[in-house]
């Protein structure tokens, strides 16, 4: 059994920042995923890509609206992925989701089809 929880949220005022968490629990087995991804998904609108990092660290992606301001990272040792926000803006009001493809599959995706593991989200406010 292979469980994300997000964690970090909150509310924030513009320009401020946050750090979300996603750590994975996998029941105390070993068990390898592969890429991770970050999601959102604001009131009324469908699920987007923020950012991605794919298994191994060497290849990173963001969503053109988040370039320059948010930044992905993952720590192995903790089974951890980090996003840090900057400069928040009230547009990226949403719930965040964490999302990670199965072992095989090391690159990282920006459709969501492509996960297979998803987390409960965590909730972002920014306030203007």
């Amino acid at each position: 059994q292979v469980r994300l929880v997000e964690s970090g949220g909150g509310l924030v005022q513009a320009g401020g920042s946050l750090r979300l968490s996603c750590t994975t629990s996998t029941s105390g087995r070993t068990f390898s995923l592969g890429a991770t991804g970050w999601f959102r998904q604001a009131p009324g609108k469908e699920r987007e890509f923020v950012s991605g990092i794919s298994r191994n660290g060497g290849t990173i992606d963001y969503a053109d609206s988040v370039k320059g301001r948010f930044t992905i990272s993952k720590d192995n040792a903790k089974n951890t992925v980090y996003l840090q926000m900057n400069d928040l803006k009230s547009e990226d009001t949403a719930v965040y989701y964490c999302a990670a493809r199965s072992y095989l599959y090391g690159m990282l995706a920006t459709t969501e089809g492509n996960y297979d593991y998803w987390g409960q989200g965590t909730q972002v406010t920014v306030s203007s």
